[in-house]
């Protein structure tokens, strides 16, 4: 009998690194099959089910028993929504054609990607930053360029880290992120429009992720759209509309870039899923319900940062939106990989390891989801309080 044949791994897919927060979460699945409790903590979903207006329409385009493909950049009146959305929350016209319905935020990063940069294009991102953000590029053979986040600028971009960045070595592109993820923290309506006034200074096309707008506490958010009319946002109905599985998100593109993301979407996925658009058209009557489950974060955000700082996590990111804690734990330990494993096996509590965000510094940070319950929260404090008395 013959070996069987070991398939080559291709360069690209060596270069992609593990995605941290689902491998403690697979850690914390397997405790739980055998018997053990969890708090989870280490993954950036709400705990909330999807709006039952959206759940509602699902379940009645499903019962006329066809589930089509629909065209490639979307449903229209679904792409016709966003843009209304767009007019309603910030005040700006978007035309419905500039709109790209997509599988996900992760395929909207993908398709832009692949649009706007050729192979060895570097790529400025912030670090710490989602990691996958570094991962799709490096995939893609492109390169990320980190661009090191400080406490005096509140862990977000400055213009002046961008000009630096490209000074240095020319950059092809830049990404921004507000509210962050890990950090929380929300980039002020002013530096945001000092670093859109920068990169097109520069000529280099800016990508805005903005999947956490809608989760604020207490201060403002903007679109880059705003002061970069030729922006490529995405955004993504799996965080503040608490639709994560149903994989659905958007783009808003300059329009010379809208054939060319059609082109790539009818080849790489021919459309988002049918019941997943109709399921997103609702969601935009649900603001009430879904503004409670924002609340309820709130309600879990005050928790922890009340009780964790008497823990050993007092040095903490901004956390300004989102739904997560960055937490220095410097003065606990140099290694968050170790840490975390020993969190989840000796505490019951599962978290995310910084570098999974931030490969320089992220080896004594630890990220602390607060999308769960208010009783999740309570008990990871009740919890850790004991771990670590």
């Amino acid at each position: 009998m013959t070996e069987p044949l070991a398939p080559a791994i291709s360069r690209r897919a060596a270069a992609v690194a593990p995605f941290l927060a689902m491998d403690v979460m697979a850690a914390a699945a397997r405790r739980e099959r055998e018997g053990g409790s969890v708090v989870h903590m280490e993954v950036g979903q709400p705990s909330a089910p999807a709006p039952r207006a959206s759940i509602i329409a699902a379940q009645g385009a499903l019962a006329t028993g066809r589930v089509p493909y629909t065209e490639a950049l979307g449903m229209a009146p679904l792409r016709e929504r966003i843009a209304l959305h767009y007019r309603e929350r910030y005040g700006l016209r978007v035309p419905p054609e500039r709109v790209v319905v997509t599988t996900g935020s992760s395929a909207g990063f993908i398709l832009a990607f692949l649009a706007l940069f050729d192979a060895g294009a570097r790529v400025g991102v912030p670090q710490p930053g989602y990691p996958a953000y570094r991962s799709l590029l490096a995939a893609l053979d492109l390169a990320p360029v980190g661009l090191p986040l400080r406490a005096e600028d509140r862990f977000a971009p400055t213009a002046a880290s961008l000009r630096a960045a490209h000074a240095e070595q020319a950059l092809s592109g830049l990404l921004v992120m507000s509210p962050a993820n890990p950090s929380g923290t929300v980039i002020s309506p002013e530096r945001l429009a000092e670093i859109c006034a920068a990169a097109r200074r520069l000529r280099l096309p800016l990508i805005s992720d903005e999947i956490y707008h809608g989760l604020s506490y207490g201060v403002p958010t903007q679109t880059a759209l705003a002061y970069e009319p030729d922006a490529i946002v995405v955004n993504s109905f799996s965080k503040y509309y608490c639709m994560t599985g149903w994989r659905i998100g958007w783009m808003v593109l300059p329009e010379a870039l809208v054939r060319p993301v059609e082109r790539l979407a009818q080849n790489l996925y021919i459309s988002a899923p049918y019941l997943s658009q109709v399921a997103a058209l609702a969601a935009f009557d649900a603001t009430d319900e879904l503004d409670a489950v924002r609340d309820g974060y709130a309600r879990n955000r005050a928790i922890l940062l009340d009780a964790l700082p008497g823990l050993g996590f007092g040095r903490t990111h901004p956390a300004d939106g989102a739904f997560y804690l960055y937490a220095d734990v410097a003065d606990l330990t140099n290694d968050s990989v170790g840490f975390c494993r020993r969190m989840l096996d000796e505490a019951g509590v599962a978290a995310t390891p910084g570098l999974d965000f931030d490969a320089a510094e992220g080896a004594h940070h630890v990220r602390f989801s607060f999308a769960g319950s208010e009783e999740d929260c309570r008990e990871a404090v009740r919890r850790l309080r004991a771990w670590r008395s």
